[in-house]
């Protein structure tokens, strides 16, 4: 290790570096995973949405391959450690879903609007980092360790379809999670649509080489470090209360790639609007919609530790490694956005 930065900033700059990816995709590449749901349920383009999927297919394909080469250990991380549980995918996911629709973002596209100058994010993003704690270890967390306790996994096959599969074929791990990314990306490539849009492309493979990095980076601070840092990649919801704590005790709190992740979405987002020209303060005139706004963002934060993850922790970073939980989470999801979106557009009584 360099003797003149610590472990923590090494992971720091990590997680900054494809934070600045994820924010610029966010802002130049239109990647959203609410617009590609409204797009899809709504606007009838499936562009948006398959961007999210090649962006699971690359990043799947890159984390294996890497698995293969020794790079990483997909058996570390947090969502192959904690033993799955459908119910809390479910009913997490559905929360965070139908918070995402009623805040009009998710904690990533909340951070990317706000390197924007939309100070309306800058409230979801509080209220859904101050969730997340309260649910985490707040006076919430009682009763989620109760109905939902995140136990260590027992036994040797960690929860992951990859290597299940593995387990029951003995074919190699690397292998069968690299061919399962290429046939996530043939599918999303499938359509003409998506072909048509290289921008469309190359910002999904910048989402899926900053998930991978932030593998492959922990991981060698993991390896060859002093500290005990874990190894992990990008996800907005408990990282965004962790921002938000060490924004307010750094001096006593080491940095780590949560913080250097949020910072660089943060950053990215505005260097992107900057480019775009697309850089303005915007504010909230409407109470009612202040309020659904907050009212979506604590369900947010509240379903995110539920679900043991976001859109992003979930929906990118729990599928790079074939989670069990991440396709029933980012399903759950859809499922509590699309139920949030028709009572916007539709004008249900709650949405008002």
């Amino acid at each position: 290790m360099l003797a003149w930065i610590s472990d923590s900033q090494i992971v720091a700059l990590v997680g900054l570096c494809g934070g600045i990816a994820l924010g610029l995709a966010a802002r130049l590449g239109r990647f959203c995973t609410l617009g590609a749901i409204e797009d899809l349920l709504y606007g009838g383009s499936d562009v948006r949405m398959r961007m999210w999927i090649l962006a699971i297919g690359a990043a799947i394909t890159g984390s294996f391959a890497l698995t293969g080469a020794g790079l990483i250990n997909p058996a570390e991380s947090y969502y192959l450690s904690i033993r799955w549980m459908p119910l809390a995918s479910v009913v997490g996911g559905l929360m965070f879903g139908y918070g995402m629709a009623l805040s009009g973002n998710c904690g990533y596209g909340a951070i990317a609007r706000l390197g924007g100058g939309d100070l309306r994010a800058f409230v979801i993003v509080l209220v859904m980092g101050v969730f997340t704690y309260v649910t985490l270890s707040g006076p919430l967390a009682p009763i989620r360790n109760a109905l939902f306790p995140q136990i260590e996994v027992a036994g040797n096959t960690p929860p992951g379809l990859a290597h299940h599969a593995h387990a029951l074929t003995g074919l190699p791990l690397w292998a069968i999670g690299t061919i399962v990314g290429l046939v996530i990306c043939a599918g999303a490539l499938a359509s003409s649509n998506l072909r048509q849009e290289p921008k469309s492309i190359f910002w999904s493979l910048v989402v899926a080489l900053a998930i991978v990095s932030g593998w492959v980076g922990t991981q060698w601070v993991a390896n060859h470090g002093f500290d005990a840092e874990p190894v992990v990649s990008h996800s907005f919801s408990a990282p965004v209360g962790e921002t938000i704590l060490y924004a307010m005790t750094g001096s006593v709190r080491p940095l780590s790639f949560a913080v250097g992740s949020v910072t660089g979405v943060w950053l990215g987002a505005f260097i992107g609007s900057m480019i775009r020209g697309h850089f303005r303060w915007e504010a909230c005139e409407d109470p009612r919609e202040l309020r659904r706004q907050i009212i979506g963002a604590a369900i947010m934060g509240t379903g995110a530790v539920i679900a043991m993850g976001c859109t992003v922790g979930q929906g990118l970073t729990a599928f790079s490694l074939l989670s069990f939980s991440a396709p029933v989470t980012f399903l759950a999801i859809f499922a509590g956005a699309a139920l949030g979106l028709r009572q916007l557009i539709e004008g249900l009584s709650l949405a008002d």
